[in-house]
């Protein structure tokens, strides 16, 4: 968080630890006094991609070698043998480096749409391999056809940063079943709404991307949902948004409203949703690489986007003309880079329409509260409270009948940053908060989906006695999704994963003198009608100490 220091360089998300599904509840391990050339690899406690029974096929998609910022291009056909309606689609990625390196931020675009955002571990002298999984069933409509690729990590190699990252990217396609039972299949896993008479299948007809920042729906569509892969990067200040200061406060990173940020979406320049932007930690993040060479932050390696229901604008965007769709942080300085926030459309049509017709029936936006207070003194200190509410409805006439969607989203944030001049003391605890419902009333009765998040990040940077740097810090992604409908409790999850850390270096001296140690952990706990996954893992110099499941 010391500016003069470098936190981090770009990257971000959530690794899975196939590696490991068969190891033993605890492990245990001699552990040195200090880091040295050689630790683990990089490893998550989140649960791997559940697959289906049955038959399989496997396409490779990207092999390349990432030395700098040239994209690898390439082309993509889909499998042979396992149809074209697939019960789930896999997509993997295997990676390796060794040297010296940043982290860096990557993704993959096929046929034009982003279906994976990361980030990259940094690697050890000794050099690493890490695995990404991720379910891309969403995606089937891009990958019926035979499509363009481009996939890029951007990367510098020179004398100093040596690493070369090599990467390898399949996609494995499990033959299909039923649209319902994809449906309720998807519902178990995810804390979705399941299938019914009226409930479109759980994957999209269409996927589509903005055409200069416009979208062209079919006509028929009933259902519509934005996907936006947001992130904050690029080695910055916004790559840290969450702890900039207001002027007149004397911090390194400045921003005239404070650390508030929200990403919008607006359909004709109206807003059309709201979301807190996850906090996302890179793998050279808080000053302290030490902190993430076994054990990534949250959603480090596998970055999620946020969703947007865009179903009440149907009625508006179903006239087969464009309209403007954009994206946009609030917060940002004026003219300040530093957000990625690429957009994919999800669209699932009525089959029985030419012409979905319907209206949007409610818009109402509430003041966007955005507080944030300096107070001079030996501690330095910024308070922020920020928050928003939004609430959009509409109806869409479909062939089986008016189905009305509502939409509503509260978003709040707290934050406490403390700092001394200088930097050598720098601590933040910041909470962000996202409450939301989509309520679906069509055919029989209506069906509502409430979800609450909760991302926090409680930590502290000191410089203390002969240029030592400590970093201590927690850091959490919470989530509760309920669905009910006619009074009953449908489907539900309730999600976990925290990580906390503890590690420090010597700053300014050769890399073999840095005499580094640091203890990090991470449990991640999955609750639901889906079943349990409970595992928590610890690291100590590198070393993997433990390794337990509970579930």
């Amino acid at each position: 968080m010391k500016r003069r220091i470098v936190m981090s360089m770009l990257a971000g998300a959530t690794l899975l630890a196939t590696s490991f599904l068969g190891a033993a509840p605890a492990r245990s391990a001699d552990v040195p006094a200090e880091f040295g050339t050689d630790w683990h690899d990089p490893i998550t406690a989140a649960p791997p991609v559940t697959r289906p029974s049955g038959k399989s096929c496997q396409v490779a998609v990207a092999e390349a070698q990432f030395r700098d910022f040239t994209p690898y291009r390439g082309t993509y056909a889909p499998p042979e043998g396992c149809g074209d309606r697939w019960s789930k689609v896999v997509l993997r990625m295997d990676g390796k480096v060794k040297g010296r390196q940043y982290d860096r931020l990557g993704y993959l675009h096929v046929g034009g749409v982003e279906i994976f955002r990361t980030s990259t571990p940094e690697p050890s002298p000794d050099g690493i391999e890490w695995s990404v999984e991720k379910d891309v069933t969403r995606y089937s409509d891009t990958l019926r056809r035979g499509q363009d690729v481009e996939m890029l990590i951007g990367n510098v190699v020179n004398d100093t940063y040596t690493g070369v990252i090599d990467v390898k990217v399949t996609l494995t396609f499990y033959a299909g079943r039923t649209a319902a039972e994809v449906a309720n299949h998807t519902a178990e896993v995810t804390g979705g709404p399941a299938a019914g008479p009226d409930r479109a299948a759980a994957t999209p007809d269409r996927v589509l991307t903005l055409q200069d920042g416009t979208l062209t729906t079919p006509r028929n569509s009933e259902r519509i949902v934005a996907e936006v892969y947001a992130t904050g990067s690029g080695g910055g200040c916004e790559e840290f948004w969450y702890l900039s200061a207001p002027d007149p406060a004397p911090y390194s990173c400045k921003a005239a409203g404070g650390p508030y940020r929200e990403v919008q979406i607006k359909v004709d320049g109206r807003l059309a949703g709201i979301a807190a932007p996850f906090p996302h930690v890179w793998t050279g993040g808080w000053s302290n690489p030490f902190l993430w060479y076994v054990i990534p932050a949250p959603r480090a390696f596998d970055v999620k986007p946020i969703e947007y229901d865009l179903t009440p604008f149907a009625g508006i965007l179903n006239d087969g003309r464009p309209h403007r769709v954009e994206v946009s942080v609030a917060g940002v300085p004026e003219g300040q880079s530093g957000w990625s926030a690429p957009v994919n459309v999800l669209v699932w049509q009525d089959a029985k329409s030419a012409h979905v017709t319907g209206e949007l029936t409610a818009h109402r936006v509430g003041e966007l509260a955005n507080s944030s207070t300096y107070t001079p003194g030996s501690e330095h200190r910024v308070d922020t409270q920020g928050g928003h509410r939004l609430t959009v409805a509409g109806y869409v006439d479909t062939s089986h009948g008016r189905v009305t969607t509502t939409v509503r989203r509260s978003l709040t944030n707290d934050s406490v940053h403390r700092w001394t001049d200088g930097e050598n003391l720098d601590a933040l605890d910041a909470t962000w908060t996202e409450e939301g419902s989509v309520t679906v009333d069509g055919r029989g009765p209506a069906r509502t989906t409430r979800t609450q998040r909760t991302y926090t990040m409680d930590g502290s940077i000191t410089i203390g006695t002969g240029d030592r740097l400590r970093t201590v810090l927690t850091l959490g992604d919470r989530a509760a999704v309920v669905t009910t409908q006619d009074g009953r409790r449908t489907v539900w999850s309730r999600l976990d994963d925290t990580y906390t850390g503890d590690a420090a270096w010597t700053l300014n001296v050769p890399r073999d003198q840095r005499h580094a140690v640091g203890t990090t952990s991470e449990r991640y706990r999955l609750h639901g009608s889906g079943g349990c996954w409970d595992r928590s893992l610890t690291s100590v110099q590198g070393v993997l100490t433990e390794d337990r499941r509970a579930c």
